[in-house]
């Protein structure tokens, strides 16, 4: 029940953000001076961050699982990644500005690669397993009796583009938006740096796991998360 339940957090707390950005944070405010809102933004997002990439190191996973049984420390891990990002997405302070809005043609062709941003982030998750990615495989396999083994390298589909097609759609989807608030801007900047920054260190943890096959995709795949840049 707990591994279900956690899934089920993380595909609310992903529906708490969807309506946040697409419908809250895209009016316009009037907040006043943005230096305060985007330094408590920062500190938000820095939480959640370092919560994101320090429990998925496999010192801290190991403390965790003295805690409570192996098969539910990634639903632990879910848990509160998906608690986290509904505080920081509730608590995001709006920030003063309209960057721009996209008019007409430009505006459809916003919207079109905000679906294109879902479609890639999607096609990511779906060629690995998600129910392992949230916790639930692991409870299934410890009541079967199974070893639970480490999900398989993915190399094709979405990830021919880019190493991190997730990333990428997350980065699309969030500077896609027609109507570019400052509120909509300093949350698309700092998830995405964040985003970058965390990159090299998962790779890291990648080679780790996979070793020689994972160098090799490396080599194949150039781009990390944005084709032609990086």
């Amino acid at each position: 029940m707990c591994a279900w339940t956690g899934a089920a957090a993380f595909l609310a707390s992903l529906l708490v953000f969807l309506y946040l950005y697409g419908i809250t944070y895209g009016r316009a405010s009037d907040a006043g001076p943005a230096g305060r809102g985007v330094v408590i933004d920062i500190l938000l997002f820095s939480l959640f961050a370092l919560h994101h990439s320090l429990l998925a190191r496999a010192s801290l996973k190991r403390r965790v699982e003295s805690v409570v049984p192996t098969s539910l420390e990634r639903s632990t891990y879910t848990w509160t990644a998906s608690a986290l990002f509904v505080i920081v997405c509730v608590s995001w302070q709006p920030v003063d500005g309209l960057l721009y809005s996209l008019p007409g043609a430009w505006r459809a062709a916003g919207y079109a690669a905000q679906v294109a941003g879902l479609a890639m982030i999607v096609a990511g998750a779906s060629a690995i397993d998600v129910l392992d990615l949230a916790g639930v495989r692991q409870v299934l396999d410890a009541r079967s009796g199974k070893i639970s083994a480490h999900m398989p390298l993915k190399t094709d589909g979405a990830y021919r583009l880019v190493r991190h097609p997730l990333y990428f759609g997350w980065t699309v989807f969030v500077f896609a938006a027609p109507n570019m608030t400052g509120t909509r801007a300093v949350f698309a900047i700092v998830s995405t740096l964040y985003l970058a920054v965390a990159v090299p260190f998962e790779e890291r943890s990648l080679v780790d796991v996979f070793g020689e096959s994972y160098q090799r995709y490396q080599r194949a795949t150039r781009w990390r998360m944005l084709p032609g840049i990086w």
